[in-house]
């Protein structure tokens, strides 16, 4: 079992998303929403380099999710991890298609890659607006973390990757009542409703209660919305569900929208 397993997020949200998890000798980047200006001066604040990972994961195509993902494959070389239906809209994407080809590397829905000595992965499929979207399981030897974001509603699937997790992170990205108030159009509100949309506070916090389990040590609520949530709400959601199902000794937290997160070591 790894002993000094740390995850930081560096954005997370429509301003772009990035995140690392890793011992600080091995280490996965998980989607490339941050240029890589940013990215070594977030990882070099924490004694961190560019050597201190040696794979990306992407989750889907979203610009705020792949914005750089170009200059990483150009510059750093590193594999680039999804599934083949993904891969095959990055092949297309303005931004990446003319560097992704020599860092392609396929992880099949619902199969565990080694795509590190020790580490694992095994994307599922989750609900959203892009071509394919997918959370991931990830085995980093022996501690198992998932992360989903950018969903519309939470699948059995996922529930049941969840359960076998220490660490989870989820997406609360909005309230209700700030969404159906707030200044969005009509279309943009059906959109983010839609299964194919968002996960607001309530149903994140319902998928908690059917997530927890005994292993359960850490949850991060990520990827909220500047316009139509605030930490608080969202903080305040997900922990009453827990409280509810006796599980008040989670360690919940929300990440930052635009600036990184401090450096968890995770339990």
């Amino acid at each position: 079992m790894i002993g000094n397993l740390k995850f930081m997020s560096f954005h997370s949200g429509s301003c772009g998303n990035c995140y690392y998890l890793g011992d600080g000798k091995k280490g996965l980047i998980i989607d490339a929403g941050v240029s890589l200006r940013r990215l070594k001066k977030y990882l070099g604040d924490r004694g961190l380099s560019y050597d201190s990972f040696g794979v990306v994961l992407i989750t889907h195509c979203h610009l705020d999710h792949i914005r750089h993902l170009g200059s990483f494959c150009k510059k750093l070389l590193k594999p680039v991890y999804t599934t083949p239906m993904i891969h095959g809209a990055l092949g297309a994407h303005t931004f990446t298609r003319d560097h992704i080809g020599s860092c392609r590397k396929i992880a099949d829905l619902g199969e565990w890659t080694e795509v590190l000595p020790g580490v694992k992965v095994c994307p599922f499929e989750v609900e959203h607006d892009a071509n394919q979207t997918v959370g991931y399981a990830i085995d980093f030897d022996g501690y198992r973390f998932v992360i989903m974001t950018d969903l519309g509603r939470v699948s059995d699937e996922a529930v049941e990757l969840s359960r076998t997790a220490s660490t989870v992170v989820i997406e609360s990205n909005y309230d209700v009542d700030q969404l159906m108030t707030g200044p969005y159009t009509p279309e943009l509100k059906k959109r983010i409703l839609e299964d194919s949309g968002h996960l607001s506070n309530d149903d994140c916090a319902l998928a908690l209660k059917r997530i927890a389990h005994d292993g359960l040590k850490n949850v991060f609520l990520c990827h909220r919305s500047h316009n139509n949530n605030t930490e608080k709400l969202a903080y305040n959601c997900s922990k009453t569900a827990l409280k509810e199902i006796g599980r008040d000794d989670v360690v919940l937290r929300v990440l930052p929208r635009d600036y990184p997160s401090q450096e968890f070591i995770l339990k």
